[in-house]
């Protein structure tokens, strides 16, 4: 579902879960604050899975470059709901969620995870250069917590660990919503309907 303000008592859990995969892993996953992701939430711009009570899955969009561009972030599967379909679902409503909100712009994503990369690649995303992508400063400090920044700045910014991927809408026919989605969508007040009626 999208979150709202009563899903901020997941927030530790999601950030700790986050952390723990970044560790198992040993690759770069940006570092967000409470803030952050609570704020995300408030703005109905981020998905949570949950079985009853208990957190599953979870993952937020954001705008960048005066919302020319927009990332679906932090996608996160707690351990318990592995290896069933979820992360694909989640991935799929952040993307549909975007772009209902804002239809005209590019979608993209830093990642170094081979799934994300499939899902991406089956969304229409294409492997682009950094350069491709936002040069909203703004985003490339939030790569401040990855592990792997150094590489970053090393390189001027023009690669990373990550592959850069990006969805440009003028390249597809208009989304086809899943029905079930967008159900969901209009139930959530007033910022979605705005946005997507352009009001912003």
């Amino acid at each position: 579902m999208v979150a709202n303000v009563e899903h901020e008592k997941y927030v530790d859990t999601i950030l700790d879960t986050i952390a723990a995969a970044a560790a198992v892993r040993g690759t770069g996953i940006a570092k967000r604050s409470h803030e952050y992701v609570t704020t995300k939430m408030r703005e109905a711009k981020a998905v949570i899975a949950l079985q009853g009570d208990k957190f599953a899955g979870f993952s937020y969009i954001e705008t960048w470059g005066n919302r020319q561009y927009v990332t679906t972030s932090g996608l996160i599967v707690h351990p318990d709901f592995r290896g069933i379909g979820l992360a694909k679902r989640i991935k799929d409503m952040t993307f549909t969620l975007a772009r209902i909100r804002w239809p005209k712009a590019k979608i993209f994503s830093l990642t170094s995870g081979a799934a994300v990369m499939q899902m991406n690649t089956q969304l229409g995303y294409k492997p682009v250069t950094f350069a491709d992508l936002t040069d909203d400063e703004a985003f490339w400090r939030g790569c401040e917590g990855c592990i792997n920044v150094d590489v970053l700045k090393r390189t001027g910014r023009k690669y990373c660990i990550c592959t850069g991927m990006l969805f440009d809408p003028e390249e597809h026919l208009p989304a086809k919503i899943p029905a079930e989605v967008l159900e969901r969508i209009r139930k959530i007040d007033n910022p979605i309907q705005q946005d997507a009626a352009g009001n912003h």
